[in-house]
């Protein structure tokens, strides 16, 4: 059984020698959680194809909220193509020393994430679009049973007052509602993979 799933206290990932620290001292930590997803020392590898792989089926009250964002993304422009990565914002692998640049990591296919980098222990992933800039990173940790498991970390740089504002707006949602249904659909799809 694991324990300690869940929202973290933000030490969980500012004490840990991640080598994301050095990319995004810019950047905020949102929040941190802890994955239901019990493994081994080595299998980092296998959330993140998980994770990459996914459709991303999120229910309830969790897809009218991401219905609901995309929907006002598309008739405020917030998402369109000179907001993201690449455009208004150089992606993160530009700040990256020679030994990250050749192992990228693969992008997701159900959300916009494009990777950043992976290592056996992290792997991040960025988005951009006119309200922020984002990271989740997913950490994999050592467990006080023993074990590994996964850790995500949410870090944001906000475009301006708009950004703040609508970082400020959606967190009761995210921390609430969004975040819990997303690390519930990351621990069912270990369990299948699992399977």
């Amino acid at each position: 059984m694991l324990t300690n799933t869940g929202r973290l206290p933000d030490t969980a990932h500012t004490a840990q020698p991640w080598r994301i620290h050095a990319l995004v001292p810019d950047f905020r930590l949102e929040d941190v959680w802890a994955l239901p997803t019990p493994g081994g020392p080595g299998d980092l590898d296998r959330l993140v194809r998980q994770m990459a792989g996914g459709p991303g089926d999120f229910t309830g009250a969790a897809r009218a909220l991401f219905a609901l964002r995309w929907k006002l993304g598309r008739w405020f422009g917030w998402d369109a193509p000179e907001t993201r990565v690449g455009a208004r914002v150089e992606s993160l692998r530009a700040r990256l020393p020679a030994d990250l640049l050749s192992s990228p990591g693969p992008d997701l296919a159900a959300v916009p994430l494009t990777s950043v980098f992976l290592t056996g222990t992290e792997w991040a992933a960025e988005l951009a679009n006119r309200t922020v800039h984002t990271v989740m990173h997913i950490g994999w940790v050592p467990t006080p049973e023993g074990g590994h498991r996964g850790q995500m970390a949410v870090l944001v740089k906000p475009n301006g007052a708009f950004g703040r504002a609508y970082m400020a707006a959606i967190r009761p949602f995210r921390h609430l509602i969004v975040d819990p249904a997303l690390v519930r659909l990351i621990g069912r799809g270990w369990q299948r993979s699992a399977a």
